[in-house]
């Protein structure tokens, strides 16, 4: 037996995906159908079902329609009774984002979790998806990690399979005219598809990934350097201000500017935003093997109708962001210096706010569906970020682990033991898989500091391990770029909000607890329009900053709710937050890079 879906994008200036459905005759009277509220790897409920414009239900010899009744924002009933039935919707798509989907006159892209509904009776049947090409557009292709059936082929529009209703979501599709970049990493087909306007070197941009790819391969599976799929693609949408990545098992989506990537007229250039580029696909691709195959008890049978909980984020999102930075340094992407700097910019980011002496690392976890995903202008003072807080957890665990077997181990022991017992047997892991391996590796116990790290609302101090590697950990006060000081050798006020540009002057997004602003009770929101008598814009707030004598009030002029307020504003020293690392100790620190970059 076997579901078959089709699409049809005719409709595409109205951004409107047409779905059939059609049911094989079945043993049930009534049919549970349902759209996915969620989908894996973006832990929000963004209640998909929403789209849907129209739905009917017919019986296909006779176009008769079948009852079909809405239970809930999500799920309706289908009284078949056993019969074969055909279901057509309309699905509104018109979100450039990597979680849900889009179309127009130029582009096509949806994840399966937007479009194709569920039979719960039927979902472990074999599903078949038709994708029709539309006649204006010839030249279209597809790029999709779906199984292509007999007869279509590699980019053709055509026939595509699932062997059941959970791996038919996993794989989203582009649709369009794309540059489909292929290479090859240890005998395994790699895509690389670029939608949209860029200036890329090619040429670079494969032999930099194919190191990255390579790593993570040999990493999990260093005798058989054996990966977990048979072909990869990287779908990769191009916007001025794009950037994101959703993971799955055999590809990722992938949101990035116009200018991330090497330009071919400067090619030894790198630029922050080819790095930025490259550890977002580092981090994506690593997520193949941690949280798409390796998973969290809670996350092994997800019900896709409701939140999922689970403390574990801290592990499967900051384990990840760690190796995408390091595994630039590994494959000769970076230098050390370079590495270190963005290890600097993840514990500043931490640090920064009161956010980590409030909230632990497992409670951001659990709590990610309501408080990390739906962040108000409080998060830095409230909250902390499993990923940036995970990934001091996982240095952490690096440094420990090396000290405590006196090198004979590491993190990367942890990451393999956990394919080995977890995402090659399918079960899911809990916290006290994590501590065990830890303990494990140290050849000692350490479940009492390890718990206190994960359950704790506290600093991670980390400048006792580092300094046993070589690298000092100083902290000094933010740089004009940060948006919350004006600095100078000698001269620092310090304001301690975020902002952006605003027609008026500038909309306040943030403000950091115990700050000058609050303390003045400036608001997120606030559109500030002068200081100190002169008008405020973005290009001169830091020139009067630096103008200003500290411990002396200022009037400050804004807009709240369309009414001017007047306050007093006192400029303090800038705090010193941001962390900064470098080397200390130059023999220890070149046996740190020598071991890390291995």
């Amino acid at each position: 037996m076997h579901l078959d879906y089709q699409v049809d994008i005719s409709l595409r200036k109205r951004h409107l995906f047409q779905v059939r459905l059609d049911i094989p005759a079945h043993s049930q009277q009534v049919l549970n159908i349902s759209l996915p509220a969620w989908i894996p790897g973006s832990y929000m409920i963004r209640d998909f079902a929403k789209h849907i414009v129209s739905i009917n239900a017919t019986c296909p010899q006779s176009g008769a329609p079948l009852t079909l009744n809405k239970q809930d924002k999500q799920r309706w009933t289908l009284h078949s009774g056993g019969k074969a039935c055909t279901l057509n919707y309309q699905v509104y798509a018109f979100d450039s984002s990597v979680r849900t989907a889009y179309l127009d006159d130029n582009r096509g892209f949806f994840n399966g979790t937007s479009l194709f509904l569920q039979v719960e009776e039927l979902s472990d049947c074999s599903h078949r998806l038709k994708l029709l090409c539309p006649e204006d557009q010839p030249h279209w292709r597809v790029a999709t990690g779906l199984s292509r059936a007999n007869g279509t082929d590699k980019y053709a529009f055509g026939n595509y399979q699932a062997s059941n209703y959970a791996q038919l979501i996993d794989c989203p599709v582009e649709m369009g005219n794309f540059d489909a970049l292929e290479f090859e990493v240890l005998g395994i087909p790699h895509h690389l598809i670029l939608t949209g306007k860029h200036y890329a070197d090619h040429a670079r941009l494969i032999r930099d990934l194919t190191k990255l790819c390579e790593l993570h391969i040999r990493m999990f599976d260093p005798k058989n350097k054996k990966a977990p799929f048979s072909e990869y693609w990287f779908l990769t949408n191009i916007l001025p201000e794009g950037f994101g990545g959703l993971e799955h098992r055999n590809s990722t989506a992938l949101l990035c500017s116009n200018f991330d990537f090497p330009n071919q007229q400067r090619p030894n250039e790198l630029t922050e935003g080819y790095k930025t580029f490259l550890s977002l696909a580092s981090h994506e691709y690593f997520h193949a093997w941690n949280v798409c195959r390796i998973k969290p008890q809670e996350l092994i049978a997800p019900k896709l109708g409701q939140e999922n909980h689970t403390s574990q984020l801290w592990a499967f999102e900051g384990i990840t962001s760690y190796y995408d930075d390091l595994s630039l340094y590994r494959t000769g992407l970076i230098a050390f210096g370079d590495y270190l700097a963005l290890l600097s910019k993840t514990l500043t980011r931490v640090q920064r706010g009161q956010g980590e002496l409030k909230q632990s690392v497992a409670d951001s976890s659990f709590d990610s569906w309501t408080r990390f995903y739906q962040q108000g202008e409080d998060a830095v003072n409230n909250i902390v970020s499993y990923y940036t807080k995970g990934a001091m957890v996982a240095l952490w665990m690096d440094l420990t682990i090396r000290q405590q077997s006196q090198g004979k181990h590491s993190l990367d022991d942890v990451m393999r033991a956990l394919w080995q017992q977890f995402g090659q047997t399918g079960q899911g892991t809990t916290e006290e898989d994590f501590i065990s391996l830890l303990n494990q590796f140290c050849g000692n116990d350490q479940s009492a500091a390890f718990k206190d790290i994960l359950h704790s609302n506290k600093r991670l101090e980390l400048d006792d391990l580092l300094a046993q590697v070589g690298v000092k950990v100083s902290r000094g006060t933010p740089r004009p770029n940060d948006l919350l000081a004006a600095e100078s050798n000698e001269h620092s006020p310090y304001l301690g909000f975020q902002y952006r540009a605003h027609p008026l002057g500038l909309e306040v997004l943030m403000v950091l607890e115990d700050s000058p602003a609050e303390q003045a009770g400036v608001c997120a929101k606030d559109i500030l329009i002068a200081l100190d008598g002169m008008k405020l814009d973005a290009a001169n707030l830091l020139s009067l900053l630096q103008n200003q004598p500290l411990d002396q009030p200022i009037t400050l002029h804004l807009f709240r709710h369309q009414q001017l307020h007047a306050l007093r504003l006192v400029p303090s020293s800038a705090p010193h937050y941001v962390v900064e690392l470098g080397e200390q100790d130059a023999k220890l620190s070149a046996n740190w890079q020598k071991v890390i970059g291995q």
